[in-house]
């Protein structure tokens, strides 16, 4: 990823990017450290805009890399402080272009690694899997504890993962820290903005 360079926001999907190029969207609960990630996997600090509140990113930022795919970010889900309609708008264009973008190859859904199983983030991926989207799990912020704390989070997660589909998504272990899992992250993505092109 040597060229990243900011796009446009959108509360649209008819309104992105037009759909020539694979795209890769990055969603997660408010504050899993998305932005952070985003920012290490293209070695840009700035380039997703990182904040301590909750709720920050609102619209579907789309990101260009390398002039060859799309790097999207997308309004954290579960943000309680928002109001009801707000959530629902969220909601319906969050939906809207997970089901309509016809280029999307993969659906990076971000989970703390510090924290056990939360309902939250099981919904969202099992309504994932019910629209048979393309999920990948991410587990962040795995500088944050023990290696041994990581890996029994990361079990019990793919456990209710096993619960819900016949072969549990793929997933890696990151940190935006120290940079953990970036290799394999990337070499993922390229493999797959390959197999696209071919």
């Amino acid at each position: 990823m040597k060229n990243a360079r900011f796009l446009m926001s959108n509360t649209d999907h008819t309104k992105c990017p037009a759909p020539t190029k694979p795209e890769f969207s990055f969603i997660g609960r408010s504050n899993v450290g998305k932005s952070s990630l985003i920012n290490m996997l293209t070695d840009h600090k700035h380039l997703a805009k990182t904040s301590g509140r909750p709720g920050k990113t609102q619209l579907i930022n789309h990101f260009e890399i390398d002039s060859r795919w799309y790097m999207v970010d997308l309004p954290g889900y579960g943000f309680a402080k928002a109001n009801k309609k707000l959530k629902a708008d969220w909601n319906k264009m969050i939906r809207n272009y997970l089901t309509e973008r016809e280029n999307l190859v993969s659906v990076f859904v971000l989970i703390d690694s510090r924290l056990s199983p939360q309902p939250i983030d099981i919904e969202f991926i099992s309504w994932c899997g019910q629209l048979e989207l393309p999920v990948i799990i991410i587990f962040t912020k795995a500088d944050k504890q023990s290696q041994s704390k990581t890996s029994e989070n990361v079990h019990r997660f793919l456990d209710e993962m096993d619960k819900m589909f016949v072969e549990a998504p793929e997933f890696f272990v990151t940190s935006a820290t120290t940079k953990v899992g970036r290799d394999e992250l990337t070499q993922f993505i390229e493999e797959n903005v390959s197999e696209y092109y071919k």
